[in-house]
């Protein structure tokens, strides 16, 4: 070829690291990214809703990655979390720790200061060694420097966080990295499409037998269900084991209408009987970690002999974690429930009678007094009254997914709302931290479509309160209610020295939280009465607008630390 027609060729298209990280997410079906552009992932951000997906932008990157993480659970599909370098990452980084804890699929992607500096700690723009910050964070960490590795950094990401025990992954992108370039037909052949990144595991035949030979024996069986069995989708299955066997069932929180609450083989109406008397207990994507008192104590009725547990887990360093697991079952919680049902055959005895009904008997009388306390009016409301409320709305929206966090809100929610479908409810997990609410309802409605309702304590809503902007913003269909009582647990503390200054766990009293999400165009209402709450609350599932519920409740009524109060030490020697 003459240097004439080389000059008339057509240059080969190029494509670079921008296109690529997008391209990589689309073809792994991720179509929605949560985060907060900035330097140097602004364009990233323009780029990806240019290429049709779809762009949340949050106030704070702490509540895109919350989002991140709640998207992950809902879907089964990692969510994905985007931030700027060094501040916005550790911000994205909290959000990150706690997915991996509560085992929620998430990718926290951050830009990143050039390697060539960072290493030799000249002082680029926001440096930091983010990649060994994040390491001992979450499940597993990667970089790219490359543009043509992008596509096995992605899959790497994805396959990390979906296999085995979900959690979180860091993919850390420096900012030179966006603009780098390569054919695009090489960019297009480096990509990856994760082939089965989550696959069955199988629980071993004699694991099953040894299992099912514990639960034959039983005299009173327990079958306990974690935000896990919510997670794995296996929702016919765990049914089927519940009905077949006709074991009673305690619901972790997030496990919440994997049967319906009003179930009546649910047992959560007299939990503590469940837990202290039950001598065989199959745990099905649960943990016995601080929110079942590790599986020992008083709560478990140690003193009137062992428990024998069966565990369900993906994880088998999970065994044996707290107490001795008689009969271990590795596998994936679908496989390992389908293989019990297998095995059982057509002539499984149920539980016993008298166990089953000695339990229906304590939960009969524990609803009456519930129903009777319910049905008090007392002015102004307490969360017994305004839980009440929100009680019945949700038993006639049973799609509505609940959000709730707090200390006595969230207590007393876990209680008195009852779910009806799997994965409706949302809260603290694990950790048992503040600050989820607004992401973990932005993501609930971006995801799903659905009517959110946020039941908030007025402490927690303020960890994230800004994000009401993003609400209206986005025009969601979520209603916020918090619990107003003027301050942490209760608004009645005073300072202790006598000094001016309010007491460390009381806010501005009569706070007018309803005004904020009118500030951004949203609605907002003022509810002193169940009656005012209501009718709030169904005129904003009938708009589907943006609505805050600000519900007064009475500021005496909260418990300090709700009932993690054993949690809180107690003042040593006051000052002489």
């Amino acid at each position: 070829m003459t240097t004439e027609t080389q000059a008339l060729a057509p240059a080969a298209e190029l494509t670079d690291g921008f296109h690529l990280v997008i391209d990589a997410l689309k073809l792994n079906g991720i179509d929605t990214i949560f985060g907060l552009p900035g330097i140097p992932i602004t364009d990233l951000t323009r780029k990806a809703q240019g290429e049709g997906m779809r762009v949340i932008s949050f106030r704070h990157e702490q509540h895109a990655g919350n989002a991140a993480a709640a998207a992950g659970f809902l879907t089964q599909k990692p969510g994905i979390c985007l931030t700027v370098s060094a501040p916005g990452f550790l911000n994205g980084l909290t959000a990150l720790a706690n997915a991996t804890t509560n085992c929620f699929p998430m990718i926290l992607i951050s830009g990143s200061s050039e390697r060539e500096i960072v290493d030799l700690q000249q002082g680029d723009y926001e440096e930091m060694d983010q990649l060994a910050i994040a390491k001992p964070l979450c499940k597993a960490a990667f970089r790219v420097l490359h543009a043509e590795d992008i596509g096995v950094g992605v899959a790497r990401a994805i396959r990390s966080a979906l296999s085995g025990r979900p959690g979180g992954v860091y993919l850390d992108l420096p900012a030179k990295l966006f603009s780098q370039t390569m054919p695009a037909d090489k960019g297009l052949k480096s990509l990856i499409k994760v082939v089965d990144p989550a696959p069955r595991q199988l629980p071993a035949p004699d694991t099953v037998a040894r299992a099912l030979d514990l639960l034959k024996g039983a005299k009173r069986p327990l079958i306990l269900l974690g935000k896990g069995a919510a997670y794995a989708q296996a929702d016919d299955a765990v049914k089927a084991l519940v009905e077949k066997t006709g074991i009673p069932y305690l619901p972790m929180s997030m496990a919440k209408g994997l049967l319906p609450d009003t179930h009546a083989q649910s047992a959560s109406a007299a939990r503590s009987y469940v837990l202290a008397e039950a001598d065989v207990v199959l745990l099905v994507g649960a943990r016995l970690n601080w929110l079942l008192s590790h599986g020992k104590g008083k709560t478990w009725g140690q003193d009137k002999g062992a428990k024998r547990f069966i565990q369900i887990d993906i994880a088998p360093t999970e065994i044996d974690s707290n107490v001795a697991i008689e009969a271990p079952l590795i596998g994936d919680i679908g496989s390992c429930v389908q293989a019990l049902l297998d095995g059982m055959g057509d002539d499984w005895v149920k539980a016993p009678a008298d166990w089953v009904g000695g339990i229906t008997d304590r939960k009969d009388k524990n609803l009456t007094k519930m129903a009777a306390t319910l049905a008090l009016n007392p002015s102004p409301m307490n969360f017994h009254s305004a839980l009440g409320a929100i009680r019945e709305i949700v038993k006639a929206n049973p799609d509505a997914i609940v959000v709730n966090e707090g200390a006595n809100t969230l207590d007393f929610a876990r209680s008195i709302v009852d779910m009806y479908k799997p994965r409706k409810r949302l809260d603290v997990g694990t950790w048992g931290i503040m600050g989820i609410g607004m992401g973990y309802a932005v993501a609930a409605a971006v995801v799903t479509g659905e009517q959110v309702i946020a039941i908030e304590g007025d402490s927690a809503f303020g960890f994230s309160g800004m994000e009401v902007e993003t609400i209206c913003r986005y025009n969601l269909p979520i209603c916020v209610v918090v619990f107003n009582n003027n301050g942490i647990y209760r608004g009645i503390d005073v300072n202790q020295s006598g000094g001016t200054d309010v007491a460390p766990t009381v806010f501005v009293k009569n706070a007018r939280y309803e005004m904020m999400m009118q500030a951004f165009g949203g609605v907002g209402v003022v509810a002193n009465t169940p009656a005012e709450l209501s009718l709030a609350l169904n005129e904003a599932i009938a708009s589907g607008k943006p609505t805050l519920i600000n519900a007064i409740i009475d500021e005496t009524a909260g418990t300090e630390s709700g009932r993690i109060t054993s949690l809180n030490p107690t003042a040593g020697a006051s000052k002489k």
